[in-house]
This record gives structure tokens, C-alpha cells and sequence, in this order.
């Protein structure tokens, strides 16, 4: 794995564990080999070649390797421009050979250690370049622009008469459940979508994905 794959997956595991937890783990990550481990699992992608493989001791933490792997698809629909989702992935009795292997070490009270491998079909579907963007001097000249970014945690239809009567304490119901990324809006747009953090005390976003272009044609405010 590459520089970039190792720093996302650390980044979608710390959010995976923090999800769970409440803390954001230290995440401790290092070239190794399994060596005996009970449990083993494959975990494939749609449009893309290939899997990807957890061992360790046990498999208690599946779902929330699961979620980490989830947050890592929407990485890779960015990056790739294109959907990429986890589709079913299942426990297998052997590991094959030739693995792409990185320990992830998570530093919590009781500490978790666990190794990700990744098949020659998936290394090489994941390491094609994104396409880049021509030069034009007509479109430089935009790019001093400033534009009116949001984020968008949800939205809701309430009835005007349930409107009058809000106050404080109300709750408004959003159509996103809590592990659902938000959306970034340009300019009345959705361009991308990714999850909330924290910067310094400041909120963030950490984007997981950059729809389509036809997408963000339907998502026009």
C-alpha cells in the first residue's frame, strides 16, 4: 500500500473507533506478515478488482472495521470518480498468498491489533491516477473566485403549523441518520460529501467523496 491508502485507512479507522468510543484513537500502522490468526475475512468492491483482507485474533471488531472500510469506498469514489461501495464480504478458513500486509495498531484501553492485506487486482485498480484537468487561461482567471461554501446535516418538511410552534428545546427531525456523511455545498450545489471534525477546537469536514458532475446537476438548489 501506498503512502495515501495507509494515511486514509488510519484516518477511517480513527473515525470508526471514535464513533463507538467516543475518543479518537492513536492509530500505530507498520509493514508485517500474519502469522497465526482465528479469524480471516475477505472484503470485496464494487467496480473494483480484487479485495481486500482483515485477520486477527478474533473477529469482535468486525463492524467496526466494516465502517471503517465503508468511509474508505467513499474515499475511493472521489478519488476514482466513480461509486465504490462495500459489497458482501465473508469469512474464509485460508489467507492467500502474495498480500499486500500493514498492521494497524489502535492505542484504547484495551488495545486492538489487526493486519489489512490488499490482492494485486485491488492495488492495481486503486493506483491508476485520477483524471486531471487541462490548462485554460480563461478558467485561471476564475480560480481567485470566492464562492459561499456550507454544510448541509440534513433537511425536513414541517408543516407550518408545527412550525408556530417551536421553541426552545424543540427538535427537529433531519432525513440523515447519525452515520450518514454530510453534504458540502458551492454556490447552492452539492460537490462532495464527507464527515464532521474537529480542527482546533474549530468543526470540519473531512471529504469522502466528489460526485459526478451529472449528480451535482440534479443536486442544483
Amino acid at each position: 500500500m501506498n503512502p495515501w491508502h495507509i494515511s486514509e485507512l488510519t484516518s477511517h479507522l480513527q473515525s470508526a473507533f471514535q464513533a463507538v468510543s467516543g475518543e479518537r484513537p492513536e492509530v500505530q500502522s507498520i509493514e508485517d506478515t500474519p502469522t497465526d490468526c482465528a479469524f480471516r475475512w475477505r472484503q470485496p468492491f464494487s467496480t473494483i478488482g480484487g479485495a481486500l483482507w482483515i485477520t486477527a485474533e478474533e473477529g469482535s471488531k468486525l463492524e467496526i472495521l466494516k465502517d471503517a472500510l465503508t468511509r474508505m469506498a467513499r474515499a475511493l469514489s472521489g478519488l476514482l470518480d466513480r461509486e465504490v461501495r462495500c459489497e458482501g464480504g465473508e469469512e474464509r478458513p485460508a489467507l492467500p498468498p502474495k498480500l499486500n500486509w500493514i498492521r494497524f495498531d489502535i492505542l484504547i484501553d484495551s488495545p486492538v491489533s489487526f493486519l489489512i492485506g490488499a490482492e494485486s487486482d485491488f492495488m492495481d485498480a486503486i493506483s491508476q491516477e485520477p483524471p486531471q484537468r487541462e490548462g485554460s487561461k480563461t478558467f485561471d482567471l476564475l480560480l481567485d473566485v470566492e464562492l459561499p461554501v456550507s454544510v448541509s446535516f440534513g433537511r425536513a418538511q414541517v408543516p407550518l403549523k408545527d412550525v408556530l410552534k417551536l421553541t426552545t428545546g424543540s427538535i427537529v427531525e433531519l432525513n440523515r441518520t447519525v452515520g450518514d456523511p454530510v453534504e458540502v455545498i458551492v454556490n447552492n450545489c452539492v460537490i462532495a460529501r464527507g464527515e464532521v471534525v474537529t480542527v482546533e477546537g474549530n468543526f470540519g469536514v473531512r471529504i469522502h467523496q466528489v460526485i459526478s458532475r451529472q449528480e451535482r446537476l440534479r443536486t442544483l438548489k
